[in-house]
């Protein structure tokens, strides 16, 4: 298992948290795991989930995830990437 940055920690909470992973503890999340998908070792979350997160990281983060930005694939991949998308956006800021 890969080890979570501190950043990665946060928003894994985030994700426990925001759509009520009941079965899933933060810090069992691997950054590198898909997100999404139906692959074994994804979370297996949905379109909905996605919107879910979207807003959880705006109201934690301030960042806005636009539904139609077509790069949303890869920032919403694995807890790595959309952890390095929130890193840079607070970077930007």
């Amino acid at each position: 298992m890969s080890e979570q940055s501190d950043l990665e920690r946060d928003v894994a909470r985030l994700l426990v948290t925001s759509l009520d992973l009941e079965d899933v503890a933060a810090e069992e999340i691997e950054p590198d795991a898909p997100l999404f998908g139906p692959e074994v070792d994804s979370l297996g979350l949905d379109s909905i989930d996605a919107l879910e997160i979207a807003l959880a990281v705006n109201q934690a983060y301030g960042i806005e995830l636009r539904a139609d930005d077509e790069a949303n694939s890869k920032i919403f991949a694995t807890l790595r990437s959309l952890s390095a998308y929130i890193e840079r956006e607070r970077a930007a800021a």
